[in-house]
């Protein structure tokens, strides 16, 4: 979580976007059975909400 904190508002924003992207590709993977790790999308979305945080606490 500290290393969020030290991140610019730029970076936040590639981290977001980069996130969602792989939670996407994840999505696809799952459902064509080629994901074995599950806990990967989990991961993913609180990745995600952590940044989206981030950025809110900043505005």
């Amino acid at each position: 979580m500290a290393r969020i904190k030290e991140k610019t508002e730029k970076d936040l924003m590639k981290m977001l976007y980069d996130a969602r992207e792989s939670l996407r590709k994840f999505r696809f993977g799952i459902s064509g059975s080629k994901t074995r790790n599950v806990k990967e999308g989990r991961d993913t979305r609180k990745e995600i909400a952590r940044v989206l945080t981030e950025l809110n606490r900043r505005t």
